[in-house]
């Protein structure tokens, strides 16, 4: 089957972890043996295992956050070295795409006959992406957005963690700031798609209620079942729901269980069991299976060490059908989970 992941940092990984995404798993973690970074020896993420996967389309990111309250969340100095990043790893993409490796797709018609190519042939068709970026600060203002659009960016969040040139993230409660309604405003009049990951909830509500165009969550959990302000909560699922939003379901085993402790570095009791109860959660409360997704956020920072603990690598993303049939869910409904709502959303976008 199909897998749409509405979440991966795949220019991240190679250019910030130096890793060659060509290489096979086991490679890449030997490669990193001995590396003290959280992550490192333990990527679960490569060319090679999306493809086995059946992970034929991807929302791939570019990120690059200013720095804002202190050490505690890091990133640069100004916008326009952000923005500099960013262009950096729309660099890779590019050359992944002449290489044959990934095939950007911007519209509807670019969609389809991707789609219909993966189909007829899923071992030689090239990976299909959707540019999204992950916070904001990488557009120096709503004057760039157009030249954005026109490399192909289709989706954008406003912030990251803490506080971003236009709104207020994770761990940092609180607006959207000055700048960004006329930042809403010039991503709404270019036709993007705004993804509501790690805004505040202040930040949120503020949001929808300035952005009439189409929204989505790329990699969100339920806050319900793990309680923390980077997981949305019901009112905000349902408000997603009813604006005809999808959330993709993160893998970072943090946002998915309670019980993860980040001291003993203990994933064992969280599996892709925990992650379909989140993906059950939003069925249950949204009344259908139209508006939950896959978003795996995988090797964002993390690696196998902080995957759910029957993941070896990305392609096991297979095993979430049957967990979900044996819950009662019609092939319909998984087919919509696993890649459907993910290609109604973006053909709804781009009609």
């Amino acid at each position: 089957m199909l897998i749409v992941d509405s979440h991966l940092d795949i220019a991240f990984n190679a250019l910030e972890w130096d890793r060659d995404l060509f290489q096979p798993i086991a490679r890449i973690r030997e490669a990193e043996a001995g590396m003290g970074q959280k992550g490192r020896g333990l990527g679960v993420v490569n060319f090679e295992e999306l493809r086995r996967g059946g992970i034929g389309l991807a929302f791939v990111t570019v990120n690059c956050r200013i720095a804002s309250m202190g050490k505690r969340f890091g990133g640069v100095r100004t916008q326009d070295i952000a923005y500099a990043k960013c262009m950096g790893e729309l660099a890779y993409y590019r050359l992944m795409e002449a290489r044959g490796v990934f095939r950007q797709v911007r519209n509807r018609a670019e969609l389809d006959a991707h789609l219909a190519e993966w189909e007829a042939d899923p071992e030689t068709t090239p990976l299909g992406f959707v540019l999204s970026m992950e916070g904001a600060d990488g557009i120096v203002g709503p004057e760039q957005v157009s030249a954005w659009w026109d490399e192909g960016l289709r989706v954008v969040s406003l912030c990251h963690y803490g506080i971003s040139s236009y709104a207020h993230g994770t761990q940092a409660p609180g607006g959207l700031t000055d700048r960004g309604r006329p930042m809403l405003e010039a991503l709404e009049a270019a036709g993007m798609i705004l993804d509501v990951s790690h805004l505040a909830e202040q930040a949120f509500w503020e949001a929808m209620g300035i952005f009439n165009g189409p929204v989505l969550a790329t990699h969100n959990c339920c806050r319900a079942l793990c309680d923390h302000d980077r997981q949305l909560d019901d009112r905000q699922i349902k408000a997603l729901a009813e604006r005809g939003g999808v959330i993709g379901t993160a893998m970072d085993v943090w946002m998915i269980s309670p019980l993860w402790d980040p001291v003993a570095m203990d994933n064992s009791a969280i599996t892709f069991e925990t992650v379909v109860d989140h993906i059950d959660h939003v069925c249950q409360l949204t009344g259908s299976a139209r508006h939950a997704a896959i978003g795996t956020d995988l090797d964002g920072g993390y690696g196998k060490e902080q995957s759910p603990a029957d993941m070896e690598t990305i392609a096991d993303l297979r095993k979430i059908p049957a967990i979900l049939e044996r819950r009662g869910y019609s092939q319909t409904d998984i087919s919509d989970i696993m890649h459907g709502n993910w290609v109604r959303t973006l053909r709804a976008a781009w009609s």
